[in-house]
This record gives structure tokens, C-alpha cells and sequence, in this order.
């Protein structure tokens, strides 16, 4: 994907089922996606939803692992078959920032 998107995500966590419930929204469609539901556990965070793309049922996966490290990864998958095989379609790495390291 190429240009400029905004968009936001609501996160909202159920301390009883101990599983997020994660909503996007960018401003070209502004609407809240399906939730994406899951949880956190050694390390890796893994959220799925069922979504419809160019007419199309889905299953999406996200998947956050390095946590626990100061590189985090996230990748976005589509499944179009129920779960058997997924292709990965976007891949984030991040850096974490020390807060010592920050400008006052």
C-alpha cells in the first residue's frame, strides 16, 4: 500500500475473558472495522476477525511477537480458506524508545 492514510484503533480489554477486542477506523471509509479479538500469552498476541474484502469472506489474523524485546513485530495476515493457509499482507517493525533517551 502506497500514501498517506489516517486512521485510529479503539482498544478495549475485558479483564474477565482476559482478550482485547481491537477496532480500526481510517478516514477514507469511517467506519470500525469488525474487532479484531485475542489475546496476549508468552510473548505473542494473536487477534482474529472475519471481515468481507471485494465481495469476498475473510478471516484476518494479526500477530504481534518480540514483545518482550525492544523490536516488536506485527504482521497482518488474510486467510481465504478458513484458516488453512495464510498470506501475510503487511508487516510492521517497530522500535521501542527508552524513555531516558527523550528531550526534555
Amino acid at each position: 500500500m502506497q500514501g498517506h492514510i489516517e486512521g485510529l484503533t479503539l482498544r478495549l480489554y475485558n479483564p474477565q475473558s482476559h482478550q482485547w477486542r481491537l477496532y480500526w477506523a481510517n478516514s477514507k471509509i469511517s467506519v470500525l472495522d469488525p474487532p479484531q479479538i485475542g489475546e496476549f500469552k508468552n510473548g505473542r498476541g494473536e487477534f482474529f476477525a472475519q471481515d468481507t474484502i471485494n465481495g469476498k469472506v475473510v478471516l484476518i489474523r494479526y500477530a504481534w511477537t518480540n514483545m518482550t524485546t525492544g523490536t516488536p513485530h506485527f504482521e497482518q495476515s488474510f486467510s481465504a480458506d478458513g484458516g488453512k493457509t495464510w498470506e501475510v499482507n503487511f508487516i510492521a517493525d517497530q522500535t521501542r524508545v527508552d524513555e531516558s533517551d527523550k528531550a526534555h
